[in-house]
């Protein structure tokens, strides 16, 4: 028989501010996007990750994968970006079973006008009350924690140097 661990009053002290983060930075930001950009923050985070990308193109399940989305999710989020000429769905030269998301010109203008102002959302709600020696933690802090929860790096937001 195991005995329970509990947290100490430290940990259960972190862990509370580390719940409330995760709670509360999610609305800051999906406020922030529906008010200035008329899009979801999953809606942008997909188009940002294709803005990224070599052409601005990704396979389906590469996208899925970067924005930790199900493919069926993905598909719905992209329809509705169809619809307003920011993606378009073309097949894969590489591989005929694939469908590849790019984004279209209008979506690259959107990404652009978007950024400053989410930009500036990130930064008012988690890097400016940093040190930066508070980010270097912060950064590391949150890989160690992703790579917990991601151990196979699925959602590529680490980085295998740290």
């Amino acid at each position: 028989m195991t005995e329970d661990r509990w947290l100490t009053a430290d940990q259960l002290s972190a862990w509370k501010k580390l719940i409330a983060v995760a709670e509360l930075l999610p609305g800051a930001l999906e406020s922030q996007l529906r008010r200035d950009a008329d899009l979801s923050h999953f809606e942008y985070f997909t188009m940002a990750m294709l803005s990224e990308s070599p052409e601005r193109t990704l396979r389906m399940t590469a996208l899925a994968s970067l924005t930790n989305s199900t493919l069926a999710r993905l598909s719905h989020v992209v329809s509705r970006l169809e619809k307003r000429d920011f993606v378009r769905r073309e097949p894969c030269a590489d591989d005929r079973r694939a469908t590849n998301a790019a984004l279209t010109s209008d979506g690259w203008r959107k990404v652009v006008a978007t950024a400053p102002g989410h930009v500036a959302t990130v930064r008012q709600n988690v890097i400016d009350p940093l040190t930066a020696t508070d980010v270097v933690h912060l950064d590391r802090i949150m890989g160690r924690i992703l790579g917990a929860l991601d151990p196979s790096n699925h959602m590529r937001a680490t980085n295998p140097t740290h």
